[in-house]
């Protein structure tokens, strides 16, 4: 075969490609149950913030019981033994920077062949100095967090003046530095009319990847108000609109995928989404605030939620080397002081339970998208105390949407 009757080939099936629709959704090319997509350690608990939503209930000193440098380490070795390619790597807290060995850890991790992403507080510590330095140390990707479009809002949910402007001020440093940005918001009823403008400014100041939030009631998040499940469909349609502008990620709102789906098949079949989907008041305000902004009409490619949840895709290991499936799922199912995380990942009771979507219960037993969505099992654990109950947030009825066989097709 010639190079030109192979360059032609590729030129054909790349504009092939580029006349398909946008896939829905995204999958992880790897069995979840062999190994997980994304590894989070919590390095430490030590945090001078008092963030209103911690899931860690951070304090301000570091706990003698953390992993040692060592033990970290070995914990990285244990990851690389998921095989190739290896998961994703977050550092994560209370702060990362409160560890002293922060930049030891990272140039460790990018040694194995583990691609290192930092998730620190935005503290006096968040220098434009120690970005540079994360970066010199093997780090590619921190995130930040923004919970309000402007400084009053964002303070008083992080406890501390000035912790807004010291975001702003750390994200222009961080890609000065070569550093991409996830940025990340924690939907919470004191913010839900701020986020078309958070939006506007991730859009305005570039951001690998807007990751929302969606509060689990634990840790001092408990004394936060949720959303009901009607308003939890209406932020996720919002989210849906403005994916064509930012990149949008919803954490612990599995059903984002659900509504990925939907709007699809809508989208496709020309139909009204808004009707379709009993979508109310909150959707119009914050889809009306979006439009005054500029942020619905882009044609940026949307990127697709992937199918990873609690125990299935993701392992979350605590400062002391807990094992649960989530940070935000306090459920332990061994520690990787005592045996390999492999072996806990693949194995343990809890991890098996939670990849078999046939044991949900409820709503989500029932549901024909219990396989790529299977609902949020922290808040299912945090409102029930039963780790495999429904999805608390989630108004869909199963059975319901109009057009179960274009459906059955992307399932």
């Amino acid at each position: 075969m010639s190079e030109q009757t192979t360059a032609g080939q590729a030129t054909t099936e790349q504009a092939t490609a580029a006349r398909r629709p946008p896939r829905p959704l995204r999958h992880v090319h790897r069995d979840p149950a062999a190994a997980p997509f994304i590894v989070i350690w919590e390095a430490t608990r030590a945090c001078p913030l008092a963030c209103r939503h911690c899931r860690a209930e951070a304090r301000p000193d570091r706990d003698p019981a953390e992993l040692t440098t060592a033990e970290a380490a070995g914990l990285m070795r244990q990851i690389t033994a998921f095989g190739r390619p290896a998961p994703l790597f977050v550092i994560t807290g209370g702060d990362p920077f409160e560890r002293p060995d922060l930049y030891e850890l990272i140039a460790e991790a990018r040694a194995l062949g583990l691609s290192p992403a930092v998730s620190p507080s935005a503290t006096p510590a968040l220098t434009p100095r120690s970005l540079a330095r994360v970066r010199e140390a093997g780090a590619s990707v921190i995130s930040l967090s923004l919970d309000g479009a402007s400084a009053a809002p964002h303070d008083a949910f992080r406890g501390f003046g000035g912790v807004f402007d010291r975001t702003l001020d750390a994200w222009r440093a961080a890609r000065d530095a070569g550093l991409k940005v996830q940025v990340n918001t924690t939907v919470n009823r004191t913010n839900l009319t701020d986020l078309p403008g958070i939006a506007r400014l991730v859009h305005e100041y570039g951001a690998l990847l807007w990751s929302v939030f969606f509060l689990i009631p634990t840790g001092r998040g408990r004394a936060l108000t949720s959303l009901t499940a009607r308003e939890t469909e209406d932020v996720l349609n919002f989210l849906y609109d403005v994916g064509r502008t930012v990149p949008v990620k919803a954490t612990e709102a599995h059903h984002f995928r659900r509504v990925a789906l939907q709007r699809h098949v809508l989208a496709e079949r020309g139909a009204d989404h808004e009707r379709a989907l009993g979508l109310g008041p909150l959707y119009r305000d914050l889809r009306e605030r979006a439009l005054d902004t500029g942020l619905i009409g882009a044609e940026r490619t949307r990127r697709p939620p992937i199918d990873v949840n609690a125990g299935r895709g993701l392992v979350f290991v605590s400062h002391t080397g807990e094992v649960s499936p989530s940070g935000f799922l306090p459920l332990t199912a061994g520690n990787v002081r005592e045996q390999p995380l492999t072996d806990i990942y693949r194995t343990s009771p809890l991890f098996t339970a939670l990849r078999d979507t046939g044991r949900l219960t409820g709503r989500c037993g029932a549901c024909e998208f219990r396989a790529v969505c299977g609902g949020s099992r922290s808040r299912a654990f945090a409102v029930t105390g039963d780790v495999l109950a429904e999805e608390p947030w989630c108004a869909y009825e199963p059975g319901s949407f109009p057009y179960p066989r274009e459906l059955a097709g992307l399932l």
